[in-house]
């Protein structure tokens, strides 16, 4: 991810009026006391923060949620994702027919505030939200995932999900891309762009440099052992 893309996100999270229900949602997910700490603190020198704070709640936005759909559309079979918040994308991935949708979340008041978005809905039980540290679900068998999280957690989460995701799985991400892998198609503009990653593609792509970087160090050998005679 280029610095012009992080920096266009951050300038949004500012400026961007998330209105009066926005507001109540954040203080619900992270305390009133500690969304105005953010606001008025942290926010500036939001990168220079230590890791655990670099994932404030902010609510995805309709185009967000849309474009990500979007990118989705065609796929079948359960979704899952990683950091939930208040659950709208995976209350819409179930309303598309992903079953079964869950979401993982560690905030207690999200997962509560996620679980009533359902109730209200009218899909009570039929979606899952999950108190569970992301680093520790396993997703061997999750077809398609998706993720809002900031670009240092999305930097450290790539090797877990190219060790644990099969081949026919699809990665979307919002807000933020994934720093180190190309996406095979993005959706939407601005910092409503979201960005979806074939694990196929990706795992071939790292076969192919482990093969170049086996071949240079065994070149690299004879070269070596030829000077040296």
């Amino acid at each position: 991810m280029d610095d012009d893309t992080s920096d266009e996100v951050f300038t949004d999270l500012k400026t961007r009026n998330i209105g009066a229900w926005g507001v109540a949602q954040i203080a619900a997910g992270t305390g009133l006391a500690v969304y105005a700490m953010w606001v008025g603190i942290l926010q500036p020198g939001f990168r220079k923060v230590p890791l655990k704070l670099q994932v404030p709640y902010i609510p995805a936005s309709k185009a967000q949620v849309e474009n990500v759909m979007t990118l989705l559309r065609g796929r079948k079979g359960g979704l899952a994702d990683l950091g939930s918040g208040d659950g709208r994308i995976v209350l819409e991935a179930y309303q598309k027919g992903f079953t079964p949708a869950v979401g993982y979340e560690l905030n207690p008041w999200l997962v509560r505030l996620a679980r009533f978005h359902a109730w209200r809905a009218g899909h009570h039980g039929k979606v899952s939200y999950r108190r569970e540290d992301l680093w520790k679900v396993n997703l061997t068998e999750c077809k398609n995932v998706t993720v809002f999280l900031a670009p240092s957690v999305l930097s450290l989460l790539q090797q877990k999900l190219q060790a644990e995701l099969p081949d026919d799985a699809l990665v979307v991400a919002g807000r933020f891309p994934f720093p180190d892998w190309t996406p095979c198609r993005t959706e939407g503009h601005g910092v409503d762009r979201a960005w979806a990653y074939s694990m196929q593609a990706l795992k071939q792509h790292s076969l192919k440099e482990n093969d170049m970087l086996t071949v240079t160090n065994s070149n690299n050998e004879q070269t070596k052992e030829t000077g040296s005679t």
